[in-house]
């Protein structure tokens, strides 16, 4: 029997099976993703510092905007209406244009946003606390209650969402609260979907094995071990969620059976323009636009996360800029295994 004596050296770096590419090893005086703060790896990143503080400035806006305007959306002055935008002759809120009412296009924009946040996101908190409970339950203790659970799940997702919330809201009146609750409830079956294929994994892990043989209770179990891993991959969804909850109350509220007036949302706001679009293009463009710049961040933001909350994949985001782009490049270039055989 003869014993190898091939030996490596011990500053090789190991190699991420995923993506083929170098990982920092241990000793490495590089940081490690572990010990780099979260806000410290999304400043080097950019793109995703830009739709983050996108999103926060947003948000502000949404919260804080209303009270300090006042009635200012709701003014009406027929002499100005239809007033082209980037013209400050009636003041800075006329710097988007008027409607055809002599609204000021920036308030109405401004108090939009709190009406479409104020779906949105409790739409995705309901959605993603009842999801994330049930799935997670039911992923750990299998058997009969994750089959119940699961069928419930394909029932409600074998309907299209947004033809489940026509139909919904036809029947019973517009409103903001009936939005969130039909949203809530066709946007529940992605959460759970999740919640259960994680928990139903590690629940056979040998930490929740030992946690069991010590008696702890499932509800502990759940808590305190499969709940915290399986929370970056929900936060992750629920940011991608947003997105779609919002686009879904645009095109609900466009159609005439989402937010009704004298309430204003984005996407009432594009119905309401499409009629002037030959001879007032602001109505429609800048909410339209403000749609699009609050998706795309959310989407950015929504990417970015998943490699800072994954532990491997987060050292990605700890490398300079130009070592990124080798690594992404190295990974491109690498070819897959069956390609190598061949």
């Amino acid at each position: 029997m003869s014993i190898s004596t091939d030996s490596t050296d011990s500053t090789d770096k190991p190699v991420d099976s995923a993506s083929e590419t170098p990982v920092p090893a241990k000793g490495a005086s590089a940081p490690r993703g572990s010990q780099v703060p979260l806000w410290r790896m999304l400043l080097r990143d950019r793109v995703a510092t830009v739709a983050a503080v996108l999103l926060v400035l947003i948000a502000l806006t949404a919260l804080l905007g209303p009270p300090l305007l006042g009635g200012s959306a709701t003014e009406q002055d027929l002499k100005n209406a239809n007033q082209a935008p980037f013209s400050l002759d009636h003041g800075w809120l006329g710097v988007l244009g008027t409607d055809p009412l002599g609204q000021s296009v920036l308030a109405r924009l401004v108090v939009a946003a709190r009406t479409t946040f104020s779906v949105a996101v409790p739409a995705v908190l309901l959605a993603l606390a009842f999801g994330s409970l049930i799935g997670m339950w039911a992923g750990y203790h299998r058997g009969r209650r994750e089959t119940v659970a699961m069928r419930v799940a394909d029932v409600i997702m074998s309907f299209p969402s947004l033809l489940m919330a026509v139909v919904v809201l036809y029947v019973f009146s517009p409103s903001i609260a009936n939005l969130v609750l039909v949203l809530t409830v066709t946007r529940l079956p992605v959460y759970l979907r999740t919640a259960r294929s994680e928990s139903s994994e590690l629940q056979s892990r040998l930490f929740v094995d030992a946690a069991r043989t010590f008696g702890t209770s499932s509800g502990a179990i759940i808590r305190r071990h499969v709940f915290p891993i399986v929370l970056p991959t929900l936060l992750t969804l629920a940011t991608l969620e947003f997105c779609y909850v919002m686009l879904a109350e645009s095109s609900l509220s466009f159609l005439g059976i989402g937010i009704q007036p004298p309430d204003v949302s984005w996407g009432l706001m594009v119905s309401q323009g499409r009629t002037y679009l030959q001879s007032a293009w602001w109505l429609t463009f800048f909410p339209g636009l403000a749609i699009v710049i609050t998706t795309v961040s959310a989407t950015v933001l929504a990417s970015w996360a998943r490699l800072a909350t994954d532990p491997a994949q987060r050292w990605r985001l700890t490398l300079p800029r130009k070592a990124r782009r080798r690594a992404g490049r190295a990974a491109r270039t690498v070819p897959a295994p069956q390609e190598a055989q061949s």
